[in-house]
């Protein structure tokens, strides 16, 4: 379990997070800015976007992650690889990608290893969260994933997308940190939308958070009316 973590740290545990399809380049300007303004660790963008929060972030600490095979983990795998590689030319420094969910579920393994090592071997020794989508696994599933994860050589596995029937639960962070153990990282992401529900998926495991209401959890606010549950 993860230590208490005082609320002026929080920040260093988020992944600040935009991903809609309306984002704007001056709405990436704001995400950019509130990273600098509040810490987080990263901020986290659609492909079409690396290369201007990178260039946003030059001078700063702030990780550049990206999305590969977003939302839905179905398509072919050499375009993963491909949207990957052109990812890390843009400058992203992070790649969280979607697994193939229906080659899980129909038990194809050797399919889901090679496409995962493809985008590891794409990333060029950059870090890489493997996004399982929780809400469509089954225990054995997660479970499976979980240990494909580790063995491609990826860093992290995360919960959710956020964009699919439901987000990160305590239940699933607790879940994937016990069968990945103490020194793989896991991400929790989707539905995370005050600073106690933050607080509470780091203390069940998580040492990565992705969410959009990044601003509102570090300062102690509730997220604003309105909000969907279930976002990124």
């Amino acid at each position: 379990m993860t230590p208490p973590v005082a609320l002026p740290d929080l920040a260093r545990f988020i992944d600040h997070t935009l991903l809609k399809a309306d984002a704007t380049a001056k709405d990436i300007e704001q995400l950019c800015a509130e990273a600098r303004e509040l810490g987080f660790y990263g901020v986290c963008v659609n492909g079409c976007r690396v290369e201007q929060a990178r260039a946003l972030l030059e001078d700063s600490p702030i990780k550049v992650v990206t999305v590969v095979g977003f939302p839905l983990g179905a398509m072919d795998a050499d375009a993963k690889r491909f949207e990957t590689e052109a990812a890390i030319d843009a400058g992203a420094q992070e790649i969280d990608i979607v697994l193939n969910i229906g080659r899980l579920k129909d038990g194809n393994h050797n399919y889901v290893l090679r496409e995962l090592r493809d985008v590891v071997e794409a990333a060029d020794e950059r870090t890489v969260k493997v996004i399982l989508e929780t809400c469509l696994l089954t225990r054995q599933e997660k479970v499976n994933a979980c240990q494909l994860v580790v063995d491609v050589g990826a860093q992290f596995v995360k919960t959710s997308t956020g964009f699919s029937t439901s987000g990160a639960t305590i239940d699933d962070v607790k879940l994937l940190r016990e069968v990945v153990g103490k020194k793989f990282g896991v991400k929790a992401a989707g539905g995370i939308r005050d600073t106690q529900t933050a607080l509470a998926m780091i203390e069940a495991g998580a040492d990565r958070l992705g969410t959009s209401a990044s601003v509102a959890i570090v300062r102690g606010l509730p997220s604003r009316p309105g909000s969907p549950s279930v976002r990124v």
